[in-house]
């Protein structure tokens, strides 16, 4: 599709803040979505075509206002980067606080379900009607690193609603795919190259990629006609070992 409108949630840092850029270089139009205005002012970098929403996208009511936002601003909506998640650091799963899990579930989980739902009720309503949800998942959502069981069940529940909406978005003309990304080097993993623990206990530097390749493909995935549809794209630094991960 040509250039459209895009809501990019975690869009901050990171990740949201490379693709938020992408997009805007590309001629979108970009909503930037997060929990503080001032890192999200500055990945806008002034541009005329971005819309700051400060919200939390696992609380529901901020989800509807800044949904209550694109809509009065835009009237429609092409594309949700649903992006926005957090990491624990590693350890046995009875070393992990329950308070801890609770408040990665919300964002991971609970906060991908409401804005997806938001996004996918106004796609289904709009005119035309249709669009495109690109939720990030993770290599973690298919084989995890040691003393991640809170982030794995998270990316492993963004892969079913990522099936699930593909499928119930058919009716609508709603296409959503999942990007599964491997050491983009963001500030969750500047810390690789001092070490990353290995599944025969050993802790190994390892390899990390340029976060803008990630934009460049969640742009590619945004820009396809939606007749088409990437359901799952593998990204990763080329050396990283994934391959060895099982």
């Amino acid at each position: 599709m040509t250039a459209g409108k895009i809501l990019i949630t975690g869009a901050g840092q990171g990740i949201g803040r490379a693709t938020a850029r992408a997009f805007l270089a590309a001629g979108w139009q970009v909503a930037l979505l997060g929990r503080r205005e001032a890192p999200l002012v500055e990945a806008a970098a002034g541009a005329p075509e971005a819309l700051i929403l400060t919200g939390d996208v696992g609380d529901p009511a901020e989800v509807d206002a800044a949904f209550g936002r694109i809509a009065a601003a835009w009237g429609r909506l092409d594309v949700l980067f649903n992006n926005a998640g957090i990491a624990l650091p590693g350890r046995p799963i009875d070393e992990i606080a329950v308070d801890d899990w609770l408040r990665l579930s919300q964002t991971n989980i609970t906060g991908m379900f409401l804005c997806a739902r938001a996004a996918f009720g106004m796609m289904r309503r709009q005119s035309p009607r249709g669009g495109r949800i690109i939720n990030n998942g993770s290599i973690s959502a298919d084989r995890p690193r040691p003393g991640s069981a809170p982030y794995t069940m998270s990316k492993h529940a963004v892969t079913g609603l990522t099936k699930t909406l593909a499928l119930d978005g058919r009716a609508f003309d709603i296409a959503c795919g999942q990007i599964d990304i491997g050491n983009a080097l963001t500030e969750m993993t500047g810390h690789f190259a001092d070490g990353v623990p290995q599944a025969d206990g050993s802790l190994r530097a390892e390899p990390v990629m340029a976060v803008a390749d990630v934009a460049a493909a969640v742009l590619h995935m945004a820009s396809l006609p939606l007749s088409a549809n990437i359901p799952f794209l593998t990204i990763m630094a080329r050396d990283m070992p994934l391959l060895g991960r099982g």
